[in-house]
């Protein structure tokens, strides 16, 4: 199955990165976190509509990683429990550069 995102929505694949401390020890995911996540763009939508009839242009693209708000995104489950997420394109805070 394939996700085909609509307007001005995006699919990302979360990236889970474990925290560590000084001295190296994981740092366990809580749910009281309030910061942002990160993710790898999958797929993009073709662009809000505006009212003159003409499609917005993206500023993301497929392969990008972004930071978006933590709790904007909704979660998709398709086969085989590959999760992914959807939010829409005003919710992305940054792209990542390397």
């Amino acid at each position: 199955m394939k996700l085909k995102p609509l307007h001005d929505h995006i699919i990302v694949k979360s990236i889970q990165e474990d925290e560590y401390t000084k001295a190296g020890l994981v740092l366990p995911q809580t749910a009281d976190k309030e910061k942002p996540e990160k993710g790898e763009v999958i797929a993009v939508g073709p662009g809000k509509l505006l009212e003159n009839g003409q499609r917005a242009a993206m500023s993301v693209k497929v392969g990008d990683k972004v930071v978006f708000k933590k709790y904007s995104p909704d979660e998709v489950k398709l086969d085989k429990d590959e999760e992914y997420l959807v939010l829409q394109e005003s919710d992305v805070l940054a792209v990542i550069e390397s």
